[in-house]
C-alpha cells in the first residue's frame, strides 16, 4: 500500500515562522552529536583505548629506585675471629687474633637501583593486552546501541510533537467554527429560531475546545523541551518541525529483515565478543603457570662505609614459580570453561531474541497500517457528513444541534486518525531499531 498521508503543521499564533526548521534527519544527526547519553558512552569508549595502551606498557623494562638514609644510634660490630680470612705464608693467619671492627655513628646512605625486563611474562602480559582490546570492542557496541536507541527516541519525540502540532491546528479549525456557530444560534436565539439549551450547548463544545486548545499548546510545549533535551541543547531551543510527506512502505521480507537484523544488531557483536573474551580470560589464567623470568640488572650502592665497596653492579635472571597451588589453578581454570559456555549460549540466545524481536515488531507494523488505512477513512466521511450538513444549515434544512454531533464525531475520528498515526509511526521506529537501523 502507497498512501500520501498530509500533515498539518500550523504552528500557534504567537510562535514566529522565522524559527529553524528543523528536520527528523537533521534531529537525528543533533542527537547523535550532542546527546549528553551518547557522550557519556563516548567517553568509556576513550577510557578503554587508555586501558589498552596502559597494558601495552608492561611489555617494557622497569626501572626500581630505592633509597634509604639512615642514622645509626649504635655502633655496628662486625667480629672476625683469627684465621678467618685464611692463613698466608710467612705471614700466618689472617687476622692474627680475634678482631674487631666497629662502624661509626655517621649517617649510611644505601641506595638500590635495578631494571627489570619481564620475558616469560610477555606472553600473558600479550593476552592482557587482547582483553583489553576486545573490551574496547564492547564499548564500541554499547556505544552503538546507546545511538540506535537514542535515534529512536528522538523519531518517536519527533512525530509525537508533530501530531501534536497537527492536532492543535485541527482544534483551531474546529473553534473557528463554533465560533461562527456561536454567532449563529445568538442570531437564532434572538429571532426565536434557536433554544436557549442550543445555545448553551454551542458554547460548552466551545469552551471544551478552547480548553483544549490550551492543553495542546501546554503538552506541545513539554515536548519541545523533551526533544531539546534528546538533542543535548538548552530546553529554551524554539524551533519548527518540517513535515513528513508520507507513510513509506517497508519493502523487505522476514527472512531479508532478519538477515540485516542479525548482521547489524550490536547485542549480537557484543555476545560474539564475549565469547572470545572468555576465551582470552582462560588463556591468560593458563599463563599464570609459566614461572616468570626476567632479566634483570642490579646496582647497589654504600656511603660511610668505609670497609666495604662504595658500590657493585651485576646482572641476571630473577625466577618466581609458584609450584605448588593445591589445584586451585585447576579449579580455576574449570570455572573459566563454564564460563566460555555459557558466553556461546548468550550468543545463540540473543540471534534468537532478535529474530523474535525483528516478527513481533514486523507485525505490529503491518498492524497499525491496516488500522491507519481504516482511521483515515472514518475521519473522512466524518469530514464529508460535516460539510453535507453545514451546506443544509446555510439552508436551514438541519438542526445546530446535528451540527454539533457531527462535529464531535469528526473531532473523535481526527483523533482516533491521529493516534493510530502515531501508533504507525512508534511501531516504525521501533522496526528500524530492531534490523539495526537508525
Amino acid at each position: 500500500m502507497k498512501q500520501t498521508l498530509v500533515w498539518l503543521v500550523l504552528l500557534t499564533p504567537e510562535v514566529c515562522w522565522c524559527q529553524e526548521e528543523l528536520t527528523l534527519d537533521q534531529a537525528v544527526n543533533l542527537a547523535l552529536t550532542n546527546n549528553r547519553r551518547i557522550q557519556v558512552a563516548q567517553l568509556e569508549v576513550g577510557k578503554s583505548e587508555d586501558a589498552v595502551a596502559v597494558a601495552r606498557t608492561y611489555r617494557l623494562p622497569t626501572f626500581r629506585f630505592n633509597l634509604l638514609e639512615l642514622q645509626p644510634l649504635t655502633h655496628i660490630d662486625f667480629h672476625f675471629p683469627a684465621g678467618s680470612l685464611g692463613t698466608l705464608p710467612g705471614m700466618g693467619p689472617i687476622p692474627a687474633t680475634d678482631s674487631t671492627i666497629r662502624s661509626p655513628l655517621l649517617p649510611t646512605t644505601l641506595f638500590l637501583g635495578g631494571v627489570d625486563q619481564p620475558l616469560s611474562q610477555l606472553r600473558r602480559i600479550a593476552i592482557g593486552v587482547v582483553l583489553q582490546d576486545l573490551n574496547r570492542k564492547l564499548t564500541l557496541q554499547r556505544l552503538r546501541r546507546e545511538e540506535l536507541a537514542v535515534a529512536s527516541e528522538v523519531k518517536k519525540a519527533y512525530y509525537a510533537m508533530l501530531l501534536t502540532q497537527s492536532a492543535l491546528a485541527a482544534t483551531q479549525e474546529a473553534l473557528k467554527l463554533f465560533r461562527e456557530l456561536e454567532r449563529v444560534a445568538n442570531e437564532g436565539l434572538a429571532q426565536q429560531a434557536v433554544l436557549q439549551s442550543d445555545v448553551l450547548e454551542v458554547q460548552t463544545r466551545l469552551a471544551q475546545t478552547e480548553l483544549d486548545a490550551l492543553t495542546l499548546r501546554n503538552g506541545l510545549q513539554t515536548q519541545q523541551s523533551q526533544l531539546n533535551l534528546l538533542l543535548g541543547r538548552s530546553f529554551e531551543t524554539e524551533f519548527r518541525l518540517a513535515p513528513v510527506s508520507d507513510t513509506p512502505e517497508v519493502e523487505m521480507d522476514r527472512s531479508a529483515a532478519q538477515a540485516r537484523a542479525l548482521e547489524q544488531r550490536p547485542e549480537l557483536d557484543e555476545a560474539r565478543l564475549k565469547v572470545l573474551q572468555a576465551q582470552q580470560d582462560r588463556g591468560f589464567k593458563k599463563a599464570e603457570g609459566i614461572p616468570e623470568v626476567s632479566l634483570t640488572l642490579d646496582y647497589l650502592g654504600l656511603a660511610n662505609i668505609h670497609f666495604l665497596p662504595s658500590s657493585t653492579v651485576g646482572v641476571g635472571f630473577q625466577v618466581n614459580w609458584s609450584v605448588f597451588d593445591w589445584g586451585r589453578r585447576k579449579k580455576e581454570l574449570a570455572s573459566k570453561d563454564k564460563t566460555i559456555e555459557q558466553a556461546k549460549l548468550a550468543v545463540t540466545e540473543t540471534e534468537a531474541q532478535i529474530q523474535l524481536e525483528v516478527d513481533a515488531d514486523r507485525h505490529k507494523l503491518d498492524e497499525t497500517r491496516a488500522r491507519l488505512k481504516v482511521s483515515d477513512l472514518s475521519r473522512k466521511t466524518a469530514a464529508e457528513k460535516l460539510r453535507v450538513a453545514l451546506n443544509k444549515r446555510e439552508e436551514q434544512a438541519v438542526q445546530i444541534k446535528d451540527v454539533l454531533q457531527m462535529q464531535v464525531s469528526l473531532a473523535e475520528s481526527n483523533h482516533q486518525y491521529q493516534q493510530d498515526l502515531l501508533a504507525y509511526w512508534t511501531a516504525k521506529a521501533d522496526f528500524d531499531k530492531a534490523i539495526g537501523g537508525r
